[in-house]
């Protein structure tokens, strides 16, 4: 049974009709589930008392997600794997050279994707390059962990022990969020959705533990990655307005150009308002190109919606889940419509 199952984990996942990339995928994920031990055992070997505490606050953190945010109750994230690298996998993102839509990639039970995974840095860049030289923006982005839906036990990787606690659990909410609903082809509304429920889940759990500093701090962690995810939108929009235009393309290339060197200066503008903070210096400081603004409308253009949706319900998930899957199951042209309809309303 599990030789079959890891046949069809390409499909699950990201695969591609390349045999080579089909075999990469099933010898990292065998790889990953091969280094994973039940958490209960691992707390109880000679580990750092940091991370002995990181994973009890996981399993409590794994509880409270299938109680309090009724997020599904299985085995994964009840295992812990060291895999010796800081991402579990690099996602390699596309847009031909005057758009911002992301090239899609389609497979069997997922649907089309707008991106590709890797679980090696360099096959992943090696992808790239053979894009680039075919004329494409792309990017690389490493990732800390990723879902298999439900169809494994994922396990917690060292990927995923951020300092903030708020952020350990809020990668574990989000990936759990999958689980509970995907569509398929549809990139957007699925992050947008495991979004929500990390925010939202993030937020009871600090209240809950009555952890007054970090939810200020979770507060204003996201206020700033508001504020900036907003400026890169800003951008975004006027590459759309110049790529939709007549010029030529010398023309366009130039004003690209200067639209990105606007986009440095705004952020510099962004920084003195957040009194010095340096936390997007390093994304900031890459060769910036369309598609690293593509992911940004990917991860974050219908997370209004859904806290919308949530807000207008009360706050009452069981409500906000028969909500988002009665949105599901709409074609995707239907469910643009009413996600318009949303974005519309003040």
């Amino acid at each position: 049974m599990r030789s079959i199952l890891y046949f069809l984990l390409p499909l699950i996942i990201s695969g591609c009709s390349n045999f080579t990339y089909y075999m990469d995928v099933i010898n990292g994920h065998h790889e990953l589930l091969e280094k994973s031990q039940p958490i209960n055992s691992v707390i109880t070997e000679d580990i750092s008392k940091d991370l002995k505490n990181k994973l009890v606050t996981f399993k409590q953190a794994r509880l409270f997600a299938t109680q309090e945010l009724l997020l599904p109750d299985n085995d994964s994230y009840k295992s812990y794997a060291d895999i010796g690298r800081p991402f579990a996998v690099w996602n390699v993102i596309a847009t031909e050279k005057y758009s911002v839509d992301p090239k899609q990639w389609c497979f069997f039970i997922v649907g089309c994707l707008s991106y590709r995974g890797y679980f090696s840095k360099q096959e992943a860049e090696e992808y790239a390059r053979k894009l680039r030289g075919k004329g494409y923006d792309t990017y690389v982005s490493g990732a800390r962990a990723y879902s298999t839906l439900g169809w494994f036990d994922d396990p917690l990787l060292n990927t995923m022990m951020y300092k903030s606690e708020a952020r350990r659990v809020g990668i574990m909410f989000h990936e759990l969020a999958h689980q509970k609903l995907y569509v398929e082809d549809d990139t957007s509304f699925n992050e947008a959705f495991a979004m929500t429920i990390e925010q939202e889940g993030v937020k009871r759990w600090l209240a809950v533990h009555n952890k007054r500093q970090q939810m200020k701090e979770y507060l204003l962690a996201n206020k700033r990655k508001k504020e900036f995810n907003l400026l890169l939108q800003e951008t975004r929009s006027k590459l759309i307005h110049i790529y939709r235009g007549n010029e030529q393309e010398s023309i366009k290339e130039e004003r690209k150009m200067n639209i990105f060197s606007e986009l440095k200066k705004n952020y510099k503008n962004l920084k003195n308002h957040w009194q010095g903070y340096s936390g997007y210096d390093e994304w900031m400081t890459q060769d910036l190109n369309n598609a690293h603004l593509a992911i940004v409308a990917t991860y974050h253009d219908l997370v209004p919606v859904f806290k919308k949706i949530l807000k207008n319900n009360n706050y009452d998930l069981v409500t906000f889940y028969k909500k988002a899957e009665k949105l599901s199951i709409q074609t995707k042209s239907e469910r643009s419509r009413i996600f318009q309809r949303y974005l519309n309303q003040e």
